[in-house]
C-alpha cells in the first residue's frame, strides 16, 4: 500500500534561501557511490599527496545519527541517514557549514551487534530525496524541506523478509522508476513510479531474499539491464519489465552478499567474501534480452563491504583485509598490499580515498604497477563499531562519515575551501 503525502514521525527546518532544482550536473555525488555508482568523481585538480596531519578540514558536525550509510551531495546540500530520537530517519545539512536544515522520521529504528540504524545512502534525483530504511520503509521527500510524497514499506507489501544484518540497499532512480529488492516470493526486485510509488513491475522469476548489495543499471546491446547480488546469486533483469535474464549462483554466498557490481564493456564483475570470490560474466544481446556467460573466477578479490572500482581496465578493492589490484579482462593480480587497514573505497583523480574499518584515512595512487601512498591520517573512532561508511567526493571536498559524526575535507590542489 501507498501512502501519499504522509505525515508520520518530525520535520525539523532551519530558514534557508537554498533551493533544490534537481541532480545538478559535473560534480554531485547524488547517490550510492557517486554519479554513476561506479565509485568514481570526474573532478581533478585534487590534492596529488596530503600533509602529515591530513587535508584541512572544513567542519566537523556529530549530529547524524548513529548508522554506516554514506552521504548524497547535491545543490549545495548533503543528505544522510541515522538514528534520530530512536527513530531511523533522513537529514539534510548544508554543504558549507554542516548546519542541519531538516530532519524526516521514517520508521522504527533497527538495533544490530554489527552496528544500529540506517545503512543506505539516500538518492538525490529532480527535488526529490528517496531513501530505504534498515526495517524497508521507503520513502520519496522533497528535497528542500523534507515533506512525505509518499512512503510505503517493501517488506510488508511484497513480502520480503529482513535478512540478519538489515536491509543496507540503496535505491536506484532510472529514468521514471525507482527500483529497489525486497526479497519477496515472485518479487525479488521490484520498479516503481518514482513520483507516485505504485508498482510498474515486479521480478516474478525471481524470489531470492535481499543481499545488502544495491543494483546498478546499463544498456547492453540496446536492453536496459539491472544488475545485482541477491542473498543467493548474481542477477540480471531487464529493467523495461523485470524479467530476469540470468541468475548466477556462483558470484555469491548464502551468509553476506554486499559489494554493488561493476559494469564494463558489456561485462559484469561480481564479487563477494566468506570464500566466494569475484566472477566476470560477459553479456550479449539475444531476441531482446541479454545472455551471461562466465569469463573467469578468482579467489583473489573476496571483497566483504568496501565496494570495487574500475579505472583505465583495472579493478581496485580490498580482498579480505589486503587491497589488491586487478587486471579486469582476467582477473590476474598485479599487486596487493595491506594498506590502511580493510576498508572501502572510492576514487577520483589518479586516486583511491580509502577509510579503513578502524579510522585510518588512506590516499593511494590508483596504477597497476604497484602500491603508491601518497599519505594518511586517522579519524576520531565511532562508539566501538567499525568504520564502514564509503567515502564520498563532491565539489572539492572529501565526506567521512563515521556513525554519528560526519566530517568534510577540503582536498583540492587550490582555490575555494
Amino acid at each position: 500500500m501507498v501512502k501519499r503525502g504522509l505525515m508520520v514521525g518530525f520535520v525539523l527546518v532551519a530558514a534557508s534561501t537554498v533551493g533544490i532544482a534537481g541532480q545538478a550536473a559535473g560534480t554531485d555525488w547524488s547517490q550510492w557511490r557517486g554519479p554513476d555508482r561506479s565509485g568514481r568523481s570526474p573532478e581533478t585538480g585534487l590534492l596529488a599527496e596530503w600533509p602529515v596531519e591530513g587535508p584541512p578540514q572544513v567542519w566537523s558536525v556529530s549530529n547524524v545519527g548513529d548508522g554506516v550509510g554514506s552521504v548524497a551531495e547535491s545543490a549545495g546540500r548533503l543528505f544522510v541517514q541515522g538514528i534520530q530520537d530512536g527513530r531511523s530517519a533522513v537529514s539534510a545539512l548544508r554543504r558549507a557549514d554542516g548546519t542541519r536544515l531538516w530532519v524526516r522520521s521514517l520508521g522504527a529504528a533497527g538495533q544490530n551487534r554489527e552496528g544500529s540504524g540506517p545503512r543506505g545512502t539516500p538518492t538525490v534525483d529532480g527535488g526529490r530525496v528517496y531513501a530505504l530504511t534498515e526495517q524497508g520503509d521507503l520513502a520519496c521527500l522533497r528535497a528542500d524541506n523534507g515533506s512525505v510524497i509518499w512512503q510505503r514499506n517493501i517488506l510488508a507489501d511484497f513480502g520480503g523478509r529482513n535478512p540478519g544484518w538489515m536491509i543496507s540497499e540503496s535505491p536506484l532512480v532510472d529514468g521514471d522508476r525507482v527500483i529497489v529488492a525486497p526479497g519477496g516470493r515472485a518479487a525479488g526486485i521490484v520498479a516503481l513510479d518514482k513520483m507516485t510509488g505504485d508498482t510498474i513491475w515486479v521480478a516474478k522469476e525471481l524470489s531470492d531474499q535481499a543481499g545488502y548489495a544495491s543494483p546498478i543499471v546499463a544498456d547492453v546491446g540496446g536492453v536496459r539491464t539491472v544488475m545485482t547480488l541477491t542473498g543467493a546469486a548474481g542477477v540480471g533483469v531487464r529493467a523495461s519489465d523485470g524479467k530476469l535474464m540470468w541468475r548466477h549462483q556462483a558470484a555469491a554466498n548464502r551468509t553476506a552478499n554486499i559489494t554493488t557490481p561493476v559494469f564494463h564493456d558489456d561485462k559484469v564483475f561480481y564479487t563477494a567474501s566468506y570464500g566466494t570470490g569475484g566472477t566476470l560474466l560477459g553479456l550479449r544481446a539475444e531476441g531482446g534480452e541479454v545472455v551471461a556467460q562466465e569469463i573467469y573466477r578468482t579467489r583473489d578479490m573476496q571483497n566483504h563491504h568496501g565496494g570495487v572500482v574500475f579505472v583505465d581496465g583495472y579493478l581496485y578493492g580490498f580482498n579480505n583485509s589486503i587491497l589488491t589490484c586487478l587486471e579486469f579482462a582476467t582477473g590476474t593480480m598485479m599487486w596487493r598490499h595491506r594498506s590502511v587497514g580493510k576498508g572501502s573505497l572510492s576514487y577520483a583523480d589518479g586516486h583511491l580515498y580509502i577509510l579503513s574499518e578502524s579510522g585510518v584515512v588512506g590516499l593511494v595512487e590508483a596504477t597497476s604497477e604497484g602500491y603508491r601512498e601518497q599519505g594518511r591520517f586517522r579519524i576520531a573512532a565511532g562508539r566501538g563499531a567499525p568504520s564502514r561508511a564509503h567515502p564520498a567526493i563532491s565539489d572539492g571536498r572529501l565526506y567521512l562519515r563515521n556513525q554519528g559524526t560526519l566530517a568534510a575535507f577540503n582536498i583540492q590542489a587550490r582555490g575555494r575551501p
